[in-house]
């Protein structure tokens, strides 16, 4: 009798995201904002696994994600040249090591 052969289990990466999120009740944002941008580092198999984990703790948390803009893994952006610094790349292990979404950063919008 065969086994049924298994497919190779990919590897976790971690991506960065910028998400735009809209108002809605109960989200935590000041009181006049019009929503927030938020830097993000998920991991996930691929940048599509990532974004719909993303998009899914976003809700959970009452933020209402509008648009989200990936930036590519860790080694893309090594490779495109960028410079990770030091803070930057500690939450990218974290969220790494814990198979997480870290917010790194929350910039709320004013009109």
């Amino acid at each position: 009798m065969e086994t049924p052969t298994e497919k190779p289990k990919r590897p976790q990466q971690v991506y960065t995201l910028v998400v735009e999120v809209g108002r809605k009740a109960g989200d935590g944002l000041p009181d006049k904002s019009t929503g927030a941008g938020l830097v993000i580092y998920a991991s996930g198999v691929d940048e599509a696994e990532a974004v719909r984990e993303t998009v899914a703790i976003l809700k959970e948390a009452d933020l209402a994600p509008l648009e989200v803009t990936g930036h590519g893994s860790l080694e893309e952006r090594e490779k495109a040249g960028e410079e990770i610094d030091p803070e930057e790349r500690a939450l990218m292990d974290r969220a790494l090591a814990e198979n997480s979404v870290v917010v790194a950063e929350m910039t709320p919008f004013f009109d």
